[in-house]
């Protein structure tokens, strides 16, 4: 005999512990015209989460250009996608990952990656690339390096299990992340145009179809858990923490693709965030239907789980299916082929409402348009913008001049655990499974060959938190173009644009005033750069007693190479080429690595970008290409012109030569400035005429440099580093420091 339910009694106290403000709880009221029951106050709270309603950001995030020529599906979906011709698409999409990854670093990077994994094949795209961005703190402190390798770790088991390569990603250092690491999964997929699948329910009386694993309790107020401050109680809190299963994981993996190309299903949606109550309440909204659910019919991995706990358990590897009746046996059949059984929990209605039985009775009823559109939507307050006194400014007579100062510089940022290889990273990926990549991980970014086509899908990921701590609006207009100038340095035309927006508590005047200067630097560069965002991922509240996180706009974007032509190999080819800088001279060492060491708060002020001149040098860059002009291309970033010399070589495995600055430049700032819009390229020797003269007609910075040969780095006569010594630093091997 079933046991009596009893549930707590719902009040003011009670709305307040599940992260609902009075005002949110009287509106709750007056929308139904009574007090919710304990399991509609568990599903409202986590709807109406920052994690879920986005009710802090979404005014702003309206903003983004978000429509353009490629565009099949931008925000509002699992996934956003884009046509790349002969009836085909890539779907892509990026998310965070980080407070459970703060609390169990393995666990909550393994089920990062299934997650983001689940929103590409729910689309109908066969997953063929996985890509991250991971920030952690000073190496040298406590338990970073320790959490730095589980995390890893954890992409590295889920994605190697499934069968979908890491190819490219990005990793920072700097001591505010100690406590809050950020853990950003990207992942792209392909499918035809024609079949992409959209998480919509159309049909009343069609099925609701549970597969995967059983609920148990792990995750239950994951959404809330990510929508508040990391304190001693949060991070206690390890079963809001879910745990993965990459083998499970594969399995509906290729049976959610089966059952989509079969026609067997109409909706799919995989229950991530808030679990069962998400993906039954959205797939009913965009439909404009309702859904019934029989919580009696739900698989359990545990008994005596209640309403409450099975609407808001985020256990992994579940999936939620909308299916017509007459298409169940099929359903089955495909399923039981993978093991799995098809749980029929409830069916599509009208109406419009959410109904949640259990035991005979119903526990819940709630409009969709409550939970999804009808979630609150704030215009937080903002604090004025001021220039900050967090960071020095940068003095050029603080810079060395000798020519021991500046080796001794040149040796230290190789080695800056920023800029130094993650080969020690990537090499724990699978990332030649599925036999697509062509460049691996390591270059400016990475590039796919897309079987059965002459053309090549080029991915990358990019920002970086000092500049928007510096200046938020110019961080971000620079994170942007570095995605795009990446692409363009394997020679891809960008297309669109997916992010993860990671910053503190929005509550905070300052914090909320980093958000929305992000947000518009980003939408400006979006549109100056033809690149529009399909969709991606806001993570608030990454902040803990010590302090907020940089904010940190993480930049995921996709490129494609047209036949007749290939991918600009990283590294330098070969010795007695020559080496040209394009693009304007650098103007200032502040946000720069070379500028921070030995600093103990960060030094400015941030670059500036002209975002029409980023737009021209990229579009030369591309046109020398297409003419045959250039051999390969490194983009200007951390470390300045120096570590883009040096990371051309040691990926060449051979030397090159750097010309002593102009007189004009100050040594230092010639060799270590980061300003955006400047790309390295190497070319042979006869063709450096037609290349300086086509630089002129466009109006864009050119100088040769340098030419690459010999065994070793050098500047000028000023200093050499054996290339062996290079190595060694840079890869972190034995013997590297003199």
């Amino acid at each position: 005999m079933a046991q009596q339910l009893q549930e707590p009694t719902v009040d003011r106290a009670l709305a307040r512990e599940h992260g609902l403000t009075d005002e949110e709880f009287d509106r709750l009221i007056k929308a139904l015209g009574r007090t919710p029951t304990f399991t509609e106050l568990g599903i409202v709270s986590v709807m109406w989460s920052e994690h879920c309603s986005y009710k802090s950001s979404r005014r702003l995030l309206a903003t983004l250009p978000t429509e353009g020529p490629a565009v099949l599906q931008g925000p509002g979906e699992n996934a956003g996608a884009v046509h790349i011709g002969d009836g085909e698409a890539v779907v892509f999409k990026i998310e965070s990952h980080n407070h459970p990854s703060a609390v169990m670093p393995y666990q909550g990077a393994t089920t990062g990656v299934g997650g983001i994994l689940r929103d590409i094949f729910t689309m109908g795209a066969r997953p063929i690339a996985l890509l991250n961005s991971l920030r952690f703190g000073d190496p040298a402190q406590p338990g970073v390096k320790r959490m730095a390798e589980e995390i890893v770790r954890g992409i590295a088991d889920y994605g190697n299990c499934v069968g979908v390569p890491t190819v490219a990603g990005e990793v920072y250092f700097h001591p505010c992340y100690a406590a809050n690491p950020l853990v950003n999964a990207m992942c792209v997929g392909r499918v035809r145009a024609d079949r992409l699948t959209r998480a919509a329910a159309r049909t009343v009386g069609a099925k609701v179809v549970y597969f995967g694993n059983p609920t148990g309790r792990d995750g239950v107020h994951g959404a809330t858990f990510a929508s508040e401050e990391l304190s001693e109680a949060t991070l206690a809190r390890k079963s809001a923490v879910q745990v993965g299963d990459p083998f499970m994981g594969k399995k509906i993996l290729e049976a959610t693709l089966e059952l989509i190309e079969a026609g067997a299903v109409e909706a799919i949606q995989d229950m991530g965030a808030a679990g069962l109550t998400c993906s039954s309440c959205e797939m009913g909204g965009r439909g404009g239907l309702g859904v019934r659910l029989a919580l009696d019919r739900v698989p359990l991995r545990v008994p005596g789980l209640t309403p409450y706990d099975i609407m808001l358990s985020e256990s992994q590897e579940r999936m939620l299916a909308v299916c017509g009746p007459d298409r169940l046996p099929q359903a089955r059949e495909i399923l039981r082929k993978w093991d799995l059984e098809a749980h029929v929990v409830g069916e599509v209605t009208e109406g419009g409402e959410l109904a949640v039985e259990f035991q005979g009775r119903e526990v819940a009823r709630l409009p969709n348009a409550l939970m999804t559109r009808g979630a609150p939507v704030y215009d937080l307050p903002q604090a004025p913008r001021q220039e900050p006194d967090a960071w020095e400014v940068w003095h050029p007579d603080r810079g060395p001049t000798s020519s021991e100062t500046l080796r001794a510089a040149a040796l230290e940022l190789l080695g800056t655990p920023t800029i130094a290889s993650k080969r020690w990273i990537f090499e724990q990926y699978d990332h030649q499974v599925q036999t697509q990549t062509v460049i691996k991980p390591g270059g400016s970014a990475a590039v796919l060959r897309l079987k059965g086509t002459d053309k090549y899908l080029a991915l990358t990921v990019d920002g970086n938190g000092l500049f928007c701590h510096l200046d938020p609006r110019e961080g971000a207009r620079i994170a942007v173009a570095e995605a795009a100038r990446n692409l363009v340095c394997v020679g891809a035309r960008p297309l669109a644009v997916t992010n993860c927006l990671n910053f503190g508590n929005p509550t905070k005047p300052s914090v909320f005033r980093q958000f929305a200067e992000v947000v518009a630097g980003m939408g400006e560069a979006c549109r100056a750069l033809g690149t529009p965002v399909t969709g991606g991922n806001v993570s608030f509240y990454n902040e803990s007693p010590d302090g907020a996180i940089f904010p940190t706009p993480v930049i995921g974007m996709i490129g494609l190479i047209h036949p007749p032509l290939r991918p600009l190999p990283p590294g330098f080819p070969e010795g007695g080429l020559d080496l040209w800088l394009l693009g304007p001279d650098p103007q200032t060492l502040g946000g720069s690595l070379y500028a921070q060491r030995g600093s103990a708060r960060p030094v400015g002020p941030c670059p500036r970008i002209d975002l029409d001149r980023e737009r021209h040098v990229q579009a030369f860059v591309l046109a020398l290409h297409e003419g045959g002009l250039i051999r390969t291309a490194q983009d200007l970033s951390e470390g300045g012109l120096w570590i883009a010399l040096a990371e051309g070589a040691l990926q060449g495995d051979l030397g090159a030569r750097l010309e002593r600055a102009p007189d004009e430049q100050d040594p230092t700032l010639w060799l270590f400035a980061e300003d955006p819009s400047r790309v390295l390229v190497a070319a042979e020797p006869e063709l450096g005429e037609l290349i300086w003269a086509e630089a002129r007609v466009r109006g864009i910075g050119c100088r040769r440099v340098g030419q690459t040969g010999g065994q070793g780095l050098a500047y000028g006569e000023a200093f050499g580093i054996d290339l062996e010594q290079a190595r060694q630093i840079y890869y972190d091997e034995p013997g590297g420091r003199d």
